[in-house]
């Protein structure tokens, strides 16, 4: 039984690094391409 605990944990985990990954990639890219990143929305240059 631990183990299934232990591994729902790690799955939780990685899922969620993931996701923070992922969010920090989206913004690096929103703000090369010259958009403006305001609550995890990129606002593009058109709208500066």
């Amino acid at each position: 039984m631990f183990r299934l605990l232990r591994t729902i944990i790690l799955v939780m985990f990685a899922f969620v690094a993931g996701m923070l990954f992922e969010r920090e990639g989206q913004q690096g890219v929103c703000e090369s391409g010259g958009g403006l990143w305001i609550e995890n929305i990129c606002v593009g240059p058109e709208f500066k």
